[in-house]
C-alpha cells in the first residue's frame, strides 16, 4: 500500500501535471512562458509530489486501521522525500545551459 501512495505522489502527479499542462498549451488555452522550457516544468511537476498534507488527511480519513495509517504514513513522507529530491534535481541539474568558457580555446 505504501507503494501504491508513493507511486501515486512521485509519478501520477507530475504526469497529470504535465499532460493537463500540455493539453492547455496544445488547444490554445494557456502557452508555456517565455523563458520556461518543458523541463523545468517536469522540475516543478515533480515537487508537486511534496504535497503531503492533504495526502496525510485522506489517509487519517480512508484508514481506521492504525497499521495502514502508520503504513500510508510512511509512503507519503518516503514520496514526499523523494518528489522533493526529483524536483531538485532536475531543476539543479537538468535546466543549465552550457557556458562559453573562453580558456577552453577557440571561438
Amino acid at each position: 500500500m505504501a507503494v501504491g501512495i508513493a507511486l501515486g505522489l512521485c509519478l501520477g502527479k507530475p504526469l497529470g501535471i504535465l499532460l493537463f499542462a500540455w493539453l492547455a498549451i496544445r488547444t490554445g488555452v494557456a502557452a508555456l512562458p517565455r523563458g520556461v522550457r518543458w523541463r523545468q516544468l517536469l522540475g516543478v511537476a515533480c515537487l508537486a509530489g511534496i504535497g503531503f498534507t492533504m495526502s496525510l488527511f485522506i489517509a487519517n480519513l480512508a484508514f481506521a486501521d492504525e497499521k495502514m495509517h502508520e503504513l500510508s504514513k510512511m509512503g507519503i513522507m518516503a514520496a514526499s522525500l523523494l518528489s522533493g529530491l526529483l524536483g531538485w534535481g532536475v531543476l539543479a541539474f537538468g535546466s543549465k545551459t552550457p557556458r562559453h568558457n573562453p580558456s577552453a580555446g577557440g571561438q
